[in-house]
């Protein structure tokens, strides 16, 4: 207690303090351990050369801290901090465009996801028809495989009722065709703005392709018997005819500017220095502010 006090007073005076010694014992032994845990797997020759650094790095280590840990007194250096400031005021942040980092500064509104969704789902409807009447001489063939894989039995009904009129089959497609479209076309308007070029394109393309990829290679153990009806090419023409019509539709709105680029206190509406408009009647007094030809020294 009384080498501790004494070496306490003696920092606080600005002369020394009592720390431990340092020492290279422990990066040996970690050394060690690691030599030894590759010669499970190259040689024994290194697993060997592992263990004497081990045994060397334990000793070295305990020889500094047993009986008595090792210390030294390094020199103590006092400075005087001072935290002064010649501001009267809190200088307001400025956003631009420009410190934007991952979101875009303008996306479209919702109501364009909603028509480019619209647009998409009457546009694929044609591929659909011609595909149904090219392979089948049924526009109902391409209906009922949207709207009849969930009906029960699905998997032992014949390509002549598929391609045959069934008014559930019919509603259930409009009810998955709708909802769909719709989700997509929402989809289109948050994506577009982060495509770097040629929006429409990408969103009309890209896009189509991926979802087309993903749907056929899980298709197969969703829904086997509907993945043994579809025409997968017929496929890919009806989802870019809704990628670049939705697209078209989506990119000819107008965008609104976003608030993500605003920090999050400035959105949720909280009051914090820097961030919103000050009190005017808040700092110093008129008298002591500084005049229009002041300027400060930074």
């Amino acid at each position: 207690m009384t080498e501790m006090a004494h070496h306490k007073a003696g920092a606080e005076h600005g002369e020394t303090i009592h720390l431990p010694a340092p020492t290279h014992w422990p990066i040996i032994l970690a050394f060690g351990c690691t030599l030894l845990a590759a010669g499970l797997v190259t040689t024994p020759g290194i697993g060997i050369f592992g263990g004497v650094l081990i045994v060397t790095g334990c000793v070295g280590w305990f020889r500094q801290v047993l009986p008595h840990e090792a210390h030294e007194d390094v020199p103590v250096r006092a400075d005087k901090v001072v935290i002064e400031t010649s501001r009267r005021s809190v200088e307001r942040l400025q956003f631009g465009p420009d410190q934007r980092v991952h979101l875009p500064v303008e996306t479209y509104p919702i109501r364009s996801g909603i028509k480019g969704g619209i647009a998409g789902g009457f546009a694929m409807i044609l591929p659909a028809i011609l595909y149904g009447l090219i392979t089948q001489h049924s526009i109902w063939y391409p209906v009922n495989l949207l709207g009849g894989a969930g009906v029960a039995n699905w998997s032992h009904v014949t390509t002549a009722e598929i391609a045959s009129f069934h008014w559930s089959w019919l509603m259930i497609a409009i009810v998955i065709h709708g909802i769909t479209c719709l989700l997509v076309g929402l989809l289109y308007g948050a994506m577009l703005p982060i495509l770097p070029r040629h929006p429409v394109l990408l969103g009309g393309l890209l896009a189509p392709l991926l979802w087309t990829g993903l749907l056929h290679s899980s298709m197969g153990v969703i829904n086997p018997a509907l993945d043994a009806h579809i025409s997968w090419g017929w496929f890919v023409v009806s989802q870019v005819t809704f990628g670049v019509a939705a697209g078209l539709v989506v990119a000819r709105d107008n965008r609104i500017r976003t608030s993500g680029r605003l920090p999050f206190f400035a959105r949720i509406g909280l009051e914090a220095p820097g961030l919103m408009e000050s009190n005017p009647h808040a700092g110093p007094p008129a008298a002591e502010r500084p005049g229009p030809g002041h300027q400060e020294k930074h």
